[in-house]
């Protein structure tokens, strides 16, 4: 018997996707173990801020190691029970959403240096930022699991048995109200509008402080000098953020305010591996962009790959400027 063209078109598009997602997911693994590496390596990189950009990067690592063979696995259509199904979703939601607070946190973390540069270090101490990463993945196993306590699509199944199973299907089991009011405007557009308000604020600081330049001294016009540029690279990483998000919360509002609205798979995918590929770009725009981190990356590479001998110190000009107010040398 031979399959129709719609069923070859459709096999086509789900093989084309898992190709894509698997390609994400190794480009995202790679380049985030990369982040921790340098990290662990370097002394001079271990401060509040690359704790945040750490949490970041070992979020971005359980994308690809586990939300995306996970979403794979659920595009399958696999038979298994209601809650089997429901608990690798909310996996889904938890680990994205440990990776959008940490975009977060880095935001705050970079407006404070910003704001009160003579008092960053006193204020945001190490003890404080690990607090503060732990709150990020407790709140995020909090939120992610809230389906778990029956805001579910386990009435929408009719009589279904604890033992009967289903075909797993993201949309089967997560009601789509708790994506859009929850999750969406909840726990995306809410940290999304406040990271466009800190960035916004950073510029204005910035802007302020060099264009008082009677004022100003020469270490204080370079320190601005330095934050104006990371700020160029922060206000891209809110681009990307909400060029790779909106796209999938967009395709669930409509799902859910015009249910007879049809909308291709091909298009729910592409909406899919676009949220997932932000996990690609943080290492690339977050870390690669600071000078100290680059240097040791090229180091590692060049002792690991090459085969070359490692110098005896990482980075050893940038270990004192990355231990006063100006700690980023980009």
């Amino acid at each position: 018997m031979s399959s129709s063209p719609g069923i070859k078109s459709q096999e086509h598009v789900d093989l084309m996707y898992i190709s894509i997602e698997t390609v994400i997911a190794l480009v995202s693994v790679l380049g985030n173990v990369l982040v921790v590496l340098v990290v662990c390596v370097n002394p001079a990189l271990r401060n509040t801020t690359f704790c945040f950009i750490v949490s970041l990067a070992v979020a971005d690592i359980a994308v690809g190691v586990l939300v995306i063979p996970l979403a794979i696995i659920i595009s399958l259509g696999i038979n298994t029970q209601f809650y089997t199904c429901l608990f690798l979703s909310c996996l889904l939601l938890i680990i994205t959403q440990s990776s959008i607070l940490s975009l977060l946190a880095i935001a705050i973390d970079r407006y404070l240096r910003v704001k009160i540069p003579t008092r960053y270090s006193t204020i945001v101490t190490q003890g404080r930022a690990y607090v503060a990463v732990c709150l990020g993945w407790i709140l995020s196993f909090l939120t992610g699991l809230v389906p778990m306590l029956g805001w579910n699509n386990y009435d929408a199944q009719g009589n279904l048995s604890s033992s009967r199973e289903i075909i797993c299907e993201f949309t089967a089991v997560i009601r789509m109200d708790y994506m859009v009011y929850f999750n969406f405007f909840g726990w995306v557009v809410v940290p999304l509008t406040a990271m466009i308000v800190l960035y916004g604020e950073i510029f204005r600081v910035i802007r302020q402080h060099l264009n008082r330049r009677a004022e100003a001294t020469c270490d204080g016009d370079r320190y601005y000098r330095k934050e104006l540029k990371l700020a160029k690279s922060l206000a891209l990483v809110v681009f990307l953020f909400a060029v790779c998000w909106l796209p999938i919360h967009i395709i669930n509002c409509i799902t859910f305010y015009c249910p007879e609205c049809y909308i291709p798979k091909f298009v729910t995918y592409v909406g899919i591996f676009m949220s997932h590929v932000n996990s690609a770009l943080n290492p690339m725009v977050y870390a690669f962009r600071i000078k100290p981190f680059r240097v040791t990356l090229i180091q590692i590479t060049h002792h690991c790959m090459l085969c070359r001998p490692s110098e005896p110190t990482l980075c050893p000009s940038s270990t004192p400027a990355l231990t006063e107010k100006v700690d980023v040398n980009l």
